[in-house]
C-alpha cells in the first residue's frame, strides 16, 4: 500500500479530526505548514468530514490565534522593551502600534486568507497591544471562511481531489512547504 493510500485510509477516522484541530493550533502558534494540508486527506478520503474537519480547523486556529497573541503580549515587558531600547525608540514604536492598529483590519485579513504566517501576525497584535476581542473576531471571520471555501471545493470536487492527491502526494506535499516558505519570506519582506 502505497504512503498516501495509508494516510487516506487513516484520514476517514474520527480521530483525525481532533488531529487536524490540535495541528491547526500548532500552526496558528509555531508550525509553518498551511491548515489545507492537515484539512485534505480526511475531506479527500470522505466527503462527510467535510464539516468536522471545517469546523476543526477553525476552532483550532481561533484556539492558536489566542494563545499566540498572549505570547505576544507576555513578551513585551522583557524581550519587546529591549528590543525597543536597543534597536528603535519609543517614539517609533508608538508609530508602528499607531500604523498597526489603524491597518489592522487589513493585516489580519491578510494573514488570515493567504499563505503568510498567521503566527506572526497573532504574536505581533498581541505584542503591539490589539484590541484581543476584534482579533479574535476577525481572526474567526476571515479564516472561517478561508477553511470554508478549501472545504466545500475540496467536498464539491471530492472524486478529482482524490485521485489527484492519489497521483500527485509528493508534489503537492512540496508544493505545500514551499508556499509556506513564500509566506515567510514574504512576511520578512514586509
Amino acid at each position: 500500500m502505497k504512503l498516501s493510500e495509508y494516510l487516506l485510509s487513516k484520514a476517514e477516522t474520527k480521530a483525525y479530526t481532533w488531529l487536524v484541530f490540535v495541528l491547526t493550533i500548532c500552526e496558528s502558534i509555531f508550525l509553518f505548514i498551511p491548515p489545507e494540508v492537515f484539512m485534505t486527506p480526511p475531506i479527500v478520503a470522505n466527503k462527510k468530514r467535510a464539516v468536522p474537519v471545517v469546523l476543526a480547523a477553525t476552532l483550532g486556529s481561533i484556539v492558536g490565534g489566542a494563545i499566540a497573541y498572549c505570547i505576544g503580549l507576555m513578551v513585551f515587558d522583557s524581550v519587546g522593551m529591549w528590543i525597543i531600547e536597543n534597536f528603535a525608540s519609543m517614539e517609533k514604536f508608538e508609530l508602528a502600534k499607531t500604523m498597526f492598529i489603524k491597518h489592522g483590519v487589513f493585516i489580519i485579513f491578510m494573514t488570515a486568507v493567504t499563505p503568510i504566517p498567521y503566527k506572526l501576525m497573532a504574536i505581533t497584535a498581541g505584542f503591539m497591544g490589539f484590541p484581543a476581542l476584534l482579533f479574535l473576531g476577525l481572526s474567526a471571520v476571515f479564516r472561517t471562511g478561508r477553511f470554508a471555501i478549501f472545504g466545500y471545493l475540496l467536498w464539491r470536487f471530492q472524486s478529482r481531489a482524490n485521485a489527484i492527491v492519489k497521483k500527485f502526494f509528493w508534489p503537492l506535499t512540496a508544493a505545500a512547504i514551499i508556499i509556506a516558505g513564500l509566506g515567510i519570506i514574504l512576511m520578512l519582506a514586509l
